[in-house]
């Protein structure tokens, strides 16, 4: 494997996370889990939303690129739009807060997995008619934004 390739492959599976034989969508997230949460407490929820930012851009040509490489649209394996909506739902969850932490990005997972897998509209429409690396990054963005919404009503009603 050419260094260009073997690059392409770590980013488009998120450090080969994305490569398992079972979840690999699942492992990708969890993956994503611990890298947003250092750049969320270490250097902000700004760094983060940038973070959503560069990873969706850059997501976009490469999850194409990866896709084009293996002659398969839209394979499991390509998990960085995980990683970006997955993000997403760090974006709004309370960190800080020791243990508590662990129990609101349990929270923000199971949220972005349930709207990832679930597929709600428009959501599994934007999947079944959008191509390339675009398509591939938007579901996610998607499952994410709404992952959130979910989040942000367990915090009001949380009072947190």
């Amino acid at each position: 494997m050419r260094l260009s390739q073997f690059m392409l492959t770590c980013a488009a599976t998120w450090f080969y996370s994305g490569r398992t034989t079972k979840a690999p969508g699942t492992m990708g997230s969890l993956a994503a889990v611990p890298v947003g949460w250092a750049i969320a407490i270490l250097l902000g929820y700004p760094a983060l939303l940038a973070g959503i930012v560069i990873v969706f851009l850059v997501g976009i040509p490469i999850s194409h690129k990866y896709s084009e490489m293996i002659g398969v649209h839209d394979p499991g394996e390509i998990v960085i739009d995980e990683v970006a909506g997955q993000w997403l739902c760090i974006l709004v969850v309370p960190l800080g807060n020791g243990l508590a932490d662990l129990g609101w990005l349990a929270a923000a997972f199971v949220m972005f997995r349930f709207f990832d897998i679930l597929k709600p509209w428009p959501i599994r429409w934007i999947d079944r008619r959008i191509s390339g690396g675009f398509g591939i990054m938007l579901d996610d963005i998607l499952a994410g934004i709404f992952g959130m919404f979910v989040l942000i009503a367990a915090r009001y009603f949380a009072g947190v």
